[in-house]
């Protein structure tokens, strides 16, 4: 039953952070906003394991991968991708690059894992980014005419590649220990990455509306609590080829969530898309 619940859980979590993100940044810079999310997570953490009493990771070098993985999956992938799009990246183009995530995951576990994947494996991904690519296309092509530094697509597809390392850090070296300490641990690295690149690229910019405080609770408490914890579960209880591919369906729902909840358009091409990257992902995960 959890091996059904949590991929659906998680989808529907983890696709309204694209909606979350994109308005809180109007609010507030996007570093600090970020910084005191995970601060706050750690924090939640941090009590939920004292009173649990649940042991924590152990030893410089655990605790110090454990570090990583959270500034990899957090806090290098979060902040650069926030500062690209607050730069003019399009949150569509955004979205397509993320859809590289499994397939940058596959080519480390084949070529630095020696694992093997099926042609089905190989085929899903590309239908599935495929499918994704469709679901984008309206806002590509809105967005076409828009000047853009290289930098700027460098420093977001660097966001994709530290969630991708990341993950795998998470999955091989530290598929082990209480998530509660472990998430607590894991977290602070992506505050000492947040931290840094605030003082560094940030602003002092927080309006302090009721609106942003509820968009840093939902933050806290489903994107980080629930959604971050249920991938680390879902690294840990799979493949890390087949989990990464669930992020494939990321984009098209987050569009299908604009649809009924912002009342965007959406276009029969777009539904074209999400039926070839659920159908993509179920090759992928059925390899």
């Amino acid at each position: 039953m959890a091996q059904v619940a949590a991929p659906l859980a998680f989808l529907l979590i983890w696709s309204s952070g694209f909606l979350v993100g994109r308005d809180a940044s109007n609010h507030a810079d996007p570093f600090w906003f970020l910084a005191l999310r995970f601060v706050c997570v750690s924090l939640l953490f941090a009590l939920a394991a004292w009173v649990a009493r649940v042991p924590w990771p152990r030893g410089a070098r655990r605790i110090a991968l454990h570090l990583l993985a959270g500034a990899l999956m957090s806090g290098l992938y979060l902040g650069p991708g926030w500062w690209a799009m607050s730069q003019g990246l399009a949150a569509g183009v955004m979205a397509l690059v993320g859809a590289l995530q499994p397939l940058f995951t596959a080519l480390i576990s084949v070529l630095l894992l020696r694992q093997r994947l099926p042609a089905r494996a190989w085929a899903g991904q590309v239908l599935g980014f495929g499918g994704v690519a469709l679901v984008l296309w309206p806002r590509l092509a809105a967005s076409a005419g828009t000047p853009l530094a290289p930098a700027v697509v460098l420093v977001a597809i660097g966001a994709i590649v530290a969630l991708t390392v990341g993950s795998m850090v998470q999955k091989h070296p530290l598929a082990a220990g209480d998530l509660r300490s472990v998430s607590c641990v894991q977290n602070l690295g992506a505050v000492s990455v947040l931290v840094l690149m605030a003082l560094v690229f940030g602003e002092p910019r927080w309006d302090n509306s009721p609106l942003l405080w509820g968009y840093l609770a939902y933050a806290v408490l489903l994107l980080s609590v629930g959604g971050a914890t249920l991938l680390i579960w879902l690294m840990r209880h799979g493949e890390a080829t087949r989990t990464a591919a669930l992020l494939l369906i990321v984009p098209p729902l987050t569009a299908l969530q604009s649809w009924a909840i912002l009342g965007e358009t959406l276009v029969p091409l777009q539904v074209l898309g999400f039926a070839l990257t659920i159908v993509g992902v179920a090759l992928v995960r059925r390899a």
